[in-house]
């Protein structure tokens, strides 16, 4: 009769039960893995092999077929190792798993049977728990990270010898306590400091309205003006994560296997730097396993793009609909994996080829039509979801040469974490956060104005012939301002200083 072991493998976020069957039957030496697996998963047979050989016990010389359920899911990757060697002892009679149906079995192994770490594991265990299971048998690199889940048992196994131990009750593998999330979260002192960077209150103002409202902001400006040095100090001032989004966010960090090795938890904002050269699937996600893109693990965090007219307009083009939606949906022939991506923008670009159009004390040397095709390979749908848009002019000597007095991150970020509050507690029966994430209708009912600030904005709606999203976006703009002042209403400066931060001789 076939033995049947439960394990799991990851789709996007969700987690899919695997049914690891195996059967030992007589006739010539063959070794057959079916279900759809990928060239990782055949590749177990001979790990597997070696493993269980080099741990002590009797491989099975006859033939043994290993069926994956459901086998119309592909499945990838060595994390069936661990499920696969344990379920040949099973068949073979030479352990017994107590509690066999509530327990998951996952793990790479190497020849000698040593477990090794696998991606997911913190995604798997949190939907495996609602399905029913109550025990977790996983690599001790990766126990911590599952220890996180509560009403569960995680069980660090550092072999295949110490696993049937314990399944046999000689040598009982002790289960980890559950970690409490507050006392993994470490506070880091950031390298970068608001208060470091010379000048430019203009753009430290707009840094501070795009942390209160997870707005999306573009600096342009010529080069050494401290555009990146001000994308870079902008994670200081973003307001500290909560429970929620500490475990959503290190889901999709446990899927692309980019948990750190000291801390089971992404407990910091993410911040991911994108060069100009990475690809389209890179920034979106996708691959053979669908996993997730720059853009997904930016999730809650920043996503800075540098020298952003370098990208090719195809890969810019691809971040138009997440912008918008907050998810990327991933389209392969086996079906749709969608992975959550409500990030905030970060762009910087130089105004011209050679960097000084916009310069007081260089020459440009490019014509009007260089410029002009520089400029246009920001398509005007993607400048639209841009809430602010900054020049960023070189910093004087005197301002170079004077004593820090500028406000420093810290301070700023009790101000942009009171406005963050004060938009958690109006959103607090909806699915948003922040200002940025509302819809026409919730910026209707959010945003009301009075007689003089409609009039304004009807003004400046129909002079700059602004697009209806543009309209929008500088509603939710004026009220994240309204937010850092403490005002519920929405006052004629506040609609007046969102409009400030259009793009400059643009009809968006």
């Amino acid at each position: 009769m076939p033995a049947k072991i439960f394990s799991a493998t990851t789709v996007g976020l969700n987690c899919e039960i695997i049914e690891v069957e195996v059967d030992l039957l007589s006739g010539l030496s063959k070794f057959l893995v079916v279900g759809l697996g990928d060239t990782a998963v055949q590749e177990s047979r001979e790990r597997v092999r070696s493993a269980v050989k080099n741990s002590g016990f009797f491989f099975h010389t006859q033939r043994i077929t290993v069926n994956l359920a459901p086998a119309d899911l592909p499945k990838s990757g060595p994390s069936f190792d661990f499920p696969l060697a344990a379920g040949i002892l099973l068949a073979s009679r030479q352990i017994h798993i107590p509690e066999i149906e509530t327990t998951i079995l996952i793990g790479e192994l190497a020849l000698d049977g040593a477990t090794r770490g696998v991606a997911g594991i913190l995604p798997i265990v949190a939907e495996a728990k609602k399905k029913g299971f109550r025990n977790f048998f996983v690599p001790a690199e990766n126990a911590r990270e599952a220890a996180i889940i509560d009403g569960v048992k995680i069980f660090p196994v550092t072999n295949l010898l110490e696993f049937a131990r314990h399944a046999s009750g000689t040598q009982k593998i002790q289960p980890l306590p559950k970690l409490d999330i507050s006392e993994l979260i470490v506070e880091e002192n950031d390298s970068i400091d608001l208060a470091h960077v010379r000048g430019q209150e203009h753009a430290k103002r707009a840094l501070t309205v795009a942390a209160a409202g997870s707005h999306n902001l573009l600096f342009s400006g010529p080069p050494g003006s401290g555009k990146t040095m001000l994308a870079r100090a902008f994670r200081t001032i973003l307001p500290k994560m909560s429970v929620a989004e500490i475990l959503e966010v290190s889901k999709i960090y446990s899927v692309a296997g980019l948990i750190p090795a000291k801390s089971p938890l992404i407990a910091k904002r993410p911040f991911r730097a994108v060069h100009h050269t990475a690809s389209g699937v890179s920034i979106v996600g996708g691959g053979r396993k669908v996993g997730p893109g720059e853009i997904s693990l930016a999730h809650k965090g920043v996503l800075f793009l540098d020298e952003i007219a370098e990208f090719p307009t195809q890969v810019l083009e691809v971040l138009r609909q997440p912008l918008e939606d907050g998810v990327i949906a991933i389209s392969r022939a086996a079906g749709t994996v969608n992975f959550p991506a409500r990030f905030t923008l970060i762009a910087a670009m130089n105004p011209c080829p050679c960097g000084f159009a916009t310069d007081t004390e260089r020459t440009c040397k490019c014509s009007p039509r260089e410029i002009e095709r520089y400029q246009k390979k920001l398509s005007g749908p993607l400048l639209d979801r841009i809430d602010l848009h900054v020049d960023v002019p070189r910093v004087k000597f005197e301002k170079l040469d004077a004593p820090i007095s500028a406000e420093s991150s810290e301070s700023v970020r009790r101000k942009v974490q009171a406005a963050r509050d004060i938009q958690l507690d109006r959103f607090a029966k909806l699915k948003i956060h922040a200002n940025s994430e509302m819809s026409s209708e919730q910026t209707k009912k959010f945003c009301a104005l009075d007689e003089p600030t409609k009039k304004l904005l009807e003004q400046a709606v129909t002079h700059f012939q602004l697009s209806a999203r543009a309209y929008y976006r500088i509603l939710k703009l004026a009220r994240t301002i309204a937010d850092l002042e403490n005002s519920e209403k929405i006052k004629t400066n506040f609609v007046a200083e969102a409009l400030q931060y259009r793009p400059k001789n643009s009809e968006f």
